[in-house]
């Protein structure tokens, strides 16, 4: 009911998410529009596709929050304040933008519904056009929406830290310099000390990006998931074989219940962060150590 006593009933709470559009950024940057039209044409490139992409979004944007209903409560979030905002667990999210929203926006979540809105061109996430905005969010509120469940990865520093990610996690050294660690197999029955260039554990959502990267490359690597299923894979990036180390434990599946241990042996530079976003990121310390497998928390995309 309405705090304020009057009697009448609260309507859903919907958050709308955003990123700022490169225009906003290159202004930032440079101090004005034009001082920014300037620099991109002294390196041969127009300020016109930025301008356009930035009007596309703005427009996204407005066209949501002008087809809520004035009953429905509403906030918009900027990405840099989402460390900060509190979701509420009835919350319906809104991202507009492009991918890497749905996926910020993802780890600071715990089962609400998340419709991923895209200014333009679709993508692998973010499809729903912001016309059809107000017919999804109906069916989100009926429970009639198809929910797509995909799984996210989460780290656990043995401090209490976690760390959750819906395309992959890396561990290793922050330079991408050799890290050194021992890593325990997803069944705990084989351990390895390893230099390397760190540790990429990913989804099925992340499995076409830096994963199939990874993939290509090694003859051990398992079948990629798909991003519905459950588990993750795990890819150690340029092993390297020494008298101390080895590189027998270079790649696997890691089932739902299972979880890959990794204890530290560097004594700077150990970090452990998701979906490249490296100034999100968790210091790994000498001994220190990390467990990395599926979440229990999924994103719930309305599809």
């Amino acid at each position: 009911m309405d705090p304020r006593g009057t009697g009448a009933p609260i309507g859903p709470r919907v958050v709308v998410v955003t990123r700022p559009s490169e225009l906003e950024l290159l202004i930032a940057h440079h101090g004005t529009k034009e001082q920014a039209r300037f620099v991109l044409r002294q390196r041969g490139q127009e300020l016109g596709p930025v301008e356009a992409a930035h009007r596309a979004l703005d427009e996204a944007a407005r066209t949501v929050l002008g087809a809520l209903p004035l009953s429905y409560r509403r906030a918009r979030v900027g990405r840099q304040d989402l460390p900060r905002f509190l979701f509420e667990p009835a919350d319906v999210i809104v991202a507009v933008g492009q991918d890497g929203l749905v996926a910020n926006v993802a780890k600071y979540l715990d089962g609400q519904p998340v419709i991923a809105v895209c200014p333009s061109t679709p993508g692998v996430l973010a499809r729903t056009g912001a016309a059809a905005f107000a017919d999804q969010l109906a069916d989100v509120l009926a429970a009639r929406a198809r929910i797509e469940e995909r799984t996210m990865v989460e780290a656990r520093l043995d401090d209490g830290q976690v760390l959750r990610s819906l395309n992959e996690i890396f561990v290793g050294h922050r330079s991408h310099q050799s890290a050194r660690y021992e890593l325990w197999s997803p069944d705990a029955a084989r351990h390895e000390r390893q230099s390397s260039s760190g540790v990429v554990f990913a989804s099925g959502t992340g499995a076409t990006g830096w994963a199939a990267s990874i993939a290509r490359q090694s003859r051990e690597a398992p079948a990629l998931p798909q991003p519905t299923e459950p588990h993750l894979v795990y890819l150690v990036r340029e092993a390297w074989p020494s008298p101390s180390t080895g590189t027998s434990l270079v790649a696997g599946a890691v089932q739902a219940t299972q979880r890959v241990a990794l204890v530290s042996e560097m004594n700077e530079g150990g970090v452990v962060f998701g979906d490249g976003m490296e100034s999100d990121r968790l210091t790994l310390g000498w001994g220190q150590r990390v467990e990395v497998g599926p979440s229990t928390r999924r994103l719930r995309l309305a599809a």
